[in-house]
This record gives C-alpha cells, structure tokens and sequence, in this order.
C-alpha cells in the first residue's frame, strides 16, 4: 500500500497545489480558462495522441470492454437520475448529479495515473472509457437535463449540440488520429514528434493543476450563488456511489460477462475498474454552470471525490492490481 500511496501522491498534491493557488488568489480566477485552454487544445491531445500511436489498435477497439463499460455507466445514469429526482432535485440537477458520477476524471488524471501504476498497456482500455464517456454518457446526460424546460424536443435538441460541441472538442480526434497511426505504423517527422513529446510531457502537471484550480473556482462560484447549505443527503450519495458503486459495478460485470464467455481481458478489466474508482470529473462542474443547474452540489460531489480518491482510489488499486 505505501508503495501504491508513493506513485498516487504526487498526482493529488498537484491538485491540492492547483487549489491552494486558486483558493489563495496566487493564480487569478480569469487566468484559469487559459490553463483550460493549454490543456484542452495542446497538451491533454498530444498526450492522448502518444499514447495512442503507441497502443496496438485492438485495445483500442475492443468491443467487448467498451459495452462492459457502457452498460454500467448508462445503468448508474439511470438508478442517479431515478433516485435523486423529487420535489427539490428536477431534470436538470438530476441529469448532472448522474453525469458526475459516472463521469471519471480519465483524461486529466487517470490515464496519466494508470500508466504510472500499471504500465503503458493501461493506457488503450483507459482511453477507449475516455471515448465512451465524452460521447455517450456526458451526451446522455446533458439531454436528459433539458426534460425540465422543453420535453423530449428540447432534450433531443440538448443532444444534438452535445454531439456537436463533441465533435469540436479536440481529445477524441487526438485518440482517433493515434489510433490511425498505430494501425499504419506510422511516426511523424522528428521535429513534429519532438513537440508532440514536449506537449504531451507538460500535459500531466498542468492538467492535475488545474483540476485543482477549477475545484476552487467552481466552489467560489457556488458559494456566490448558494443562499441555503446543502444537505448531506444531496451530495453524499452520490459520491460514494462515484467513488464505491460504480467501480464495483463495472468489476461484477466484467466478471459476470467473463464467466459468460467474452473475451474480454482481465488486465482490460482492472484497468477500467480503476477508471471508474477515479474522482469525478472536474469539467463535469463548468458544464452545469453553463448549464444553469446546481453548481454548488456538483462542486461538493467532485471536491469530496477528489478528496477522498487519494485513500479510496489507491486501496482499489491495492485490491485490483
């Protein structure tokens, strides 16, 4: 375990670090987007990208995983939407309560993180989960979170521009154009490789720098917006459920799906069992601001996951590897 913990340290003390200089205002709340923007657009795709052209593409396409992984992230979808929903929770704070927690914190922290702990062999499953969730599940949820104002016309309206702002997000052209190269066997020129490289090797500290940052504006922001505290009822749940439920969820199934005959790979399984134990993705908190839903509970989920993960994502690790 201290072992897992030294390897797992690092990774959560550049989110504290990113927080603290937030929290402090050492680093502006306006220079943030920025951080955002270097990660997003230049390092996180160089770094998919590496990672890809160096994954056989098998991995990356395996069938089998990806609708191990989907199935459980549409049914933790559903049972946090059917759950949380009531007089106090509509539509759209339940649509986000699901996509956080089914929604892992795989491209800033966990492919990184995986690879550091498992070896390169981690990165195709971690990737291709990556895929599942930018495309489907965050789709998913953002329609459902339009069933309050318009119905079922809004909701497939909200689907149809969460297709399209995944299409403009660069990460899953980053995986697709890795993917490309290392089906071809193909390797960019030296120069163009050494500043892929250089991207990508700046993609780890920065991405994990600002999650901690985003964490701190996000909770100033609800604390701005926020008149009545939350009750743990609101937001405890459903972080364990992120930080519990799910990665034992995707476990069982694999098994259940191995026992049936798949041919799907126990290291594939760990891996995406570790995935789906990593805390809540950060971006998941700018969505329901831009959104309009609960910011201050979506902010409590992932800072509390995030917290947490450092003990509860290093004993999974401890049990699966």
């Amino acid at each position: 375990m201290l072992a897992i913990l030294q390897v797992t340290f690092p990774f959560f003390a550049l989110v504290l670090c990113g927080y603290i200089a937030a929290r402090q205002r050492l680093l502006p709340f306006d220079a943030i987007p920025g951080l955002n923007t270097f990660v997003l657009y230049f390092a996180l795709p160089c770094m998919l990208y590496r990672f890809g052209a160096n994954t056989p593409i098998a991995q990356l396409l395996d069938v089998v995983a990806g609708a191990v992984y989907l199935a459980c992230a549409l049914l933790l979808v559903a049972g946090v939407v059917w759950t949380s929903r009531g007089p106090r929770i509509g539509w759209n704070d339940a649509a986000f309560g699901a996509l956080v927690a089914a929604f892992p914190n795989t491209g800033f922290m966990g492919v990184p993180l995986l690879v550091a702990l498992l070896g390169a062999q981690a990165a195709g499953p971690a990737i291709l989960t990556i895929l599942i969730d930018l495309v489907i599940t965050s789709s998913l949820c953002i329609a459902l979170s339009r069933l309050d104002a318009a119905g079922a016309h809004g909701a497939e309206v909200a689907a149809k521009n969460a297709l399209k702002g995944v299409a403009l997000n660069p990460m899953p052209w980053a995986i697709a154009l890795g993917g490309a190269a290392s089906a071809l066997q193909l390797e960019p020129v030296k120069p163009v490789g050494q500043t892929i490289g250089l991207l990508a090797d700046a993609a780890s500290p920065v991405a994990l720098f600002t999650i901690g940052a985003v964490l701190a504006r996000s909770q100033h922001v609800a604390a701005m917006m926020q008149h009545e505290p939350h009750p743990w009822r609101d937001f405890l749940p459903v972080a364990l459920v992120k930080l519990l439920l799910h990665p034992l969820l995707v476990w069982g199934a694999g098994h259940a799906a191995i026992a049936a005959g798949a041919p799907l790979r126990p290291e594939s399984l760990t891996v995406m069992a570790l995935v789906a134990a990593l805390p809540s993705a950060s971006n998941v908190a700018l969505l329901a601001e831009r959104f309009h839903a609960d910011t201050g509970r979506i902010a409590k989920i992932i800072l509390l996951t995030t917290a947490a993960a450092f003990l509860t994502f290093s004993g999974a690790v401890a049990l699966l590897r």
